[in-house]
């Protein structure tokens, strides 16, 4: 079984495998070579001629260190090639992830993710340094060697023929079942690893809702049928092994017979006997080696499916955008006419909404929950395109921008914020690789991070724990605030960026951005209407229209929605 995916891997190390490949087969040659030697041998010894024995022994000798090198070799050789296909295959997957952005990362989970790239891959790996280059090695060897057993028995060599057509044919029959068992088994463990994955990642909720031991009981059912996929899988991939084995065995087992008649009829002499009986099992042992790689790397053949459907998983937004422009001035921000219902969805999530946040200036987006302000805020990063209407930054529609311009030109500081498993500068330095110290710090005091980040362990130094772990709800929030004001991004979204802090520090660090935001466009969301009543413009929404624009003063004199959100907001 060749899968087409795993095929297409392959090509990206097609030198490697060649070689591989090739010192694979130079690793059965030996073999074959020894074979023929101590047929020679044990014929000379049989006839009591033991004037080259001692030449035949050394010669067999150094087939055998010869190769113990060539296998040595072969080894580092495949290893190499699959480092390669790991890596290349790796690097292309996370590219398309990369590249289909934020909405297949909703509708997949990240367990499932990781094992496909991870472990998926790493199957992929085993089956082409091992599999293929045994089964091109099969399919180069065994013929010579039927060959060559015509030479000296022609029945011999069908009986061998029929028997390798058997041992390799026969296990085809199950190739459907096997899919079908392979791809459940696969399926499987994708959702144990994503259960695991979630269940790791949120013990602190599982803990407060005293559900750790009803999460356990649910893991312990999903393992169960993990071993219920894995058995099942194991039970048709056996009649595969068993089918090869049969065939090899009843193979040997004729051959001998058939050398033995040969020899006693007279019909061969005893060095082709000899030679018949050796090479009778070394035209099983490519297939034995086979069958033995097929199981190690069929993990890759289970993971070829979910591989390929994320390899060639079609993005939400295409890149279809050729325009690379950058900008030296803050853009004007428009959304004209904009409407957008997500799949499924009874009604729009926006309706003909239109407004512009002007440029260098900050604008407001408020309104209650489900108002369509996040959606807004997906349209402008390109998760997703409107259905009709445009969104425009300084006249230029955004779909006519190349995506990685578009999203260089804009920095996002979300509610829920990520931090990787690196020091605190490194985390920094996703936005300006080349930010001098000074500038760190400058960014990190205008965020209101500086002081507690000097009072870590090891300063800007100090690693983070995973997700930023070891800092506050509060802390991270901040951090990514400076993160996206060391960057040189003309547009800055702000997306509750402040919403894990206290009163009085949202209040220094709203003071701090309507300082640091001059020149830029912005575009804060929040809930707490302290955050955005200093902003030039407030835009409110309530269930996907536009409700009302002005400033903090003339909203909340006019009523309707702002006027409702302020009045909630000044509640205990």
């Amino acid at each position: 079984m060749v899968h087409p995916e795993l095929l297409r891997a392959a090509r990206t190390a097609r030198g490697p495998l060649l070689g591989a490949t090739a010192l694979l087969a130079a690793v059965t040659a030996a073999h074959v070579a020894q074979a023929a030697l101590l047929a020679v041998a044990l014929s000379d010894i049989a006839r009591g001629a033991d004037g080259r024995l001692h030449a035949l022994l050394g010669a067999v000798v150094a087939g055998v260190a010869l190769r113990a090198l060539l296998t040595w070799r072969q080894r580092i050789a495949a290893a190499g090639a699959g480092a390669l296909i790991r890596l290349r295959l790796r690097d292309e997957l996370v590219g398309q992830l990369g590249r289909l952005g934020a909405a297949h990362r909703v509708a997949a989970r990240a367990g499932a993710l990781r094992a496909t790239v991870v472990d998926g891959v790493e199957g992929v790996n085993t089956y082409l340094s091992r599999y293929l280059p045994q089964l091109a090695v099969v399919g180069l060897a065994t013929p010579a060697l039927l060959i060559w057993v015509a030479v000296l028995n022609p029945v011999a060599a069908a009986v061998l023929a029929a028997a390798v057509a058997l041992a390799l044919l026969a296990p085809r029959l199950w190739d459907r079942a096997l899919a079908g068992r392979g791809k459940e088994h696969w399926d499987t463990y994708e959702h144990l690893a994503a259960d695991y994955l979630e269940a790791l990642q949120h013990m602190p909720v599982l803990r407060a809702a005293g559900a750790v031991g009803r999460k356990r009981a649910a893991l312990e059912e999903r393992s169960a049928q993990m071993h219920r996929a894995t058995v099942a899988k194991l039970r048709v991939s056996l009649v595969d092994t068993a089918l090869t084995d049969l065939a090899i065995q009843a193979g040997t087992l004729v051959s001998v017979l058939l050398a033995c008649v040969s020899a006693a009829t007279g019909n061969a002499t005893g060095a082709e006997t000899y030679l018949l009986l050796m090479l009778a099992s070394e035209c099983f042992r490519p297939l034995r080696d086979l069958s033995r790689e097929w199981h190690a790397g069929y993990l890759g053949v289970s993971a070829a499916d979910g591989i390929a459907a994320l390899r060639t998983a079609r993005p939400a937004v295409p890149d279809t955008g050729t325009l690379r422009r950058g900008w030296t001035t803050a853009p004007a921000l428009t959304f004209a006419d904009v409407t957008f219902t997500y799949p499924g969805a009874a009604r729009p999530a926006l309706a003909g909404v239109t407004f512009t946040c002007a440029a260098g200036r900050t604008t407001a987006l408020v309104g209650p929950s489900g108002a369509g302000k996040s959606t807004l805020l997906a349209l402008l990063q390109r998760h997703h395109d409107p259905d009709a209407g445009a969104v425009r930054l300084d006249g230029t529609d955004i779909r006519d921008l190349a995506l990685d311009a578009l999203r260089r030109g804009i920095a996002v500081v979300a509610q829920d914020t990520y931090l990787f498993h690196a020091s605190v500068t490194d985390n920094l330095r996703l936005a300006r690789p080349d930010a001098s110290e000074e500038e760190l710090a400058a960014a990190c005091l205008d965020a209101g991070i500086h002081d507690e980040i000097a009072a870590l362990p090891a300063g800007y130094a100090t690693v983070l724990g995973e997700r930023g772990a070891t800092l506050s709800g509060g802390q991270r929030q901040r951090l990514a605030l400076a993160r996206a004001l060391l960057s040189d991004a003309p547009v800055l979204i702000l997306d509750e960026a402040t919403s894990a802090v206290d009163e009085a520090r949202e209040t220094r660090i709203t003071q701090a951005l309507r300082r640091l935001t001059h020149g830029r466009t912005c575009l804060i969301v929040a809930h707490r209407l302290a955050a955005v009543r200093h902003a030039d413009h407030i835009v409110v929404l309530d269930r996907g229209r536009l409700d009302a624009v002005g400033d903090h003063r003339s909203l909340t004199d006019d009523g309707g929605t702002y006027a409702a959100l302020a009045a909630a907001d000044l509640q205990p």
